[in-house]
């Protein structure tokens, strides 16, 4: 691969055009090519993100809109397509699966045609749905195909946590597991902040309230719908997640996150994708953990896998 620092960006909707100011924001690509149905839509993002490279404080990338050839020599392939949960609609990302599934197996036909060297990072909702569909009906690298998943769940974990104790939310530790939507849940016996045990942290930072876990766990959830429906969509969180897995792909960071993938029997669960903490480097996903889970969170990672496992066999997918 002559180019290590191309990415396609498919799909340049709200999310595509985050994910491609981020990339370029961040520095992390010499050439951004996006692709979309709408050829017009693909130019006017690409020019007028371009235009943004002439400031003194960016870096001269190359940002153009391309087609399926591009993806030929891609370091990694961001795949942002298809439709997202509008305001009013039920807030549930699994009523996408059967629309979505389709366009992934569209899109990722055109992909492997042209290329298994690349990094697949998969945005498109409903998440783990659109990863189970291309790691499992294409004949490409399974370890190269990954998804967000629950990386931005995390993210707004951290930072509810970090709001009640008033503190930097990197300090926070611990993940969001499951999948990428309602099933997901706080594997609690993951988080700290800044080293100190969970059960230390009221004590810690003078809080008289007790910590409410179900109360974080219900805002974890209602947020996102809570944004788009004032918004209109989210977009801006996801594009840092899908940022943080490219930094880790490009820089070989062997980073440890929590992203989407199909399971192989871990837990005793197989034929569906959720995010477990997996280590990512150059080639994707390094490896997973098996992590240690207490009886309510493994309860709830089982009653993921079956929410997930549902979505696909009500859109015919084995």
């Amino acid at each position: 691969m002559n180019n290590r620092r191309k990415i396609v960006v498919i799909g340049t909707s709200n999310v595509g055009s985050a994910v491609v100011n981020k990339i370029a924001d961040f520095q992390l690509a010499s050439e951004i090519v996006l692709i979309d149905l709408n050829k017009d839509k693909a130019w006017g993002e690409a020019t007028d993100s371009s235009h943004a490279t002439a400031c003194i404080y960016s870096t001269n990338i190359k940002i153009h809109d391309g087609d399926y050839d591009d993806c030929k020599d891609a370091n990694i392939v961001i795949i942002c397509a298809g439709p997202s949960i509008r305001p009013g609609e039920t807030p549930d990302r699994l009523k996408l699966a059967g629309t979505n599934a389709k366009i992934m197996s569209s899109v990722f036909n055109e992909i492997q045609q042209r290329t298994k060297d690349a990094v697949i990072i998969l945005i498109t909702n409903p998440l783990d749905v659109a990863v189970y569909v291309v790691s499992t009906q294409f004949d490409y690298p399974r370890e190269k195909i990954l998804g967000t998943g629950t990386m931005l769940e995390t993210y707004r974990f951290r930072r509810i946590l970090a709001n009640k104790y008033e503190v930097d939310p990197k300090n926070i530790n611990g993940y969001v597991l499951g999948e990428h939507g309602n099933a997901a849940f706080v594997a609690w016996s993951t988080t700290g902040c800044a080293g100190f045990p969970l059960e230390k942290l009221d004590e810690y930072f003078h809080h008289t309230t007790p910590l409410d876990k179900n109360a974080v766990e219900q805002e974890l959830v209602n947020v996102a719908y809570d944004v788009i429906n004032k918004k209109g969509f989210t977009n801006t969180g996801v594009a840092m997640a899908a940022c943080r897995f490219v930094k880790s792909v490009l820089y070989d960071e062997h980073t440890i996150l929590p992203a989407s993938a199909v399971f192989n029997g871990e837990y005793g669960i197989k034929d569906v994708a959720l995010s477990l903490p997996r280590m990512i480097c150059a080639d994707g996903i390094m490896r997973v953990f098996e992590i240690a889970l207490n009886d309510e969170e493994l309860e709830k990672l089982h009653k993921a896998a079956k929410s997930v496992r549902s979505a696909l066999d009500g859109a015919g997918i084995k």
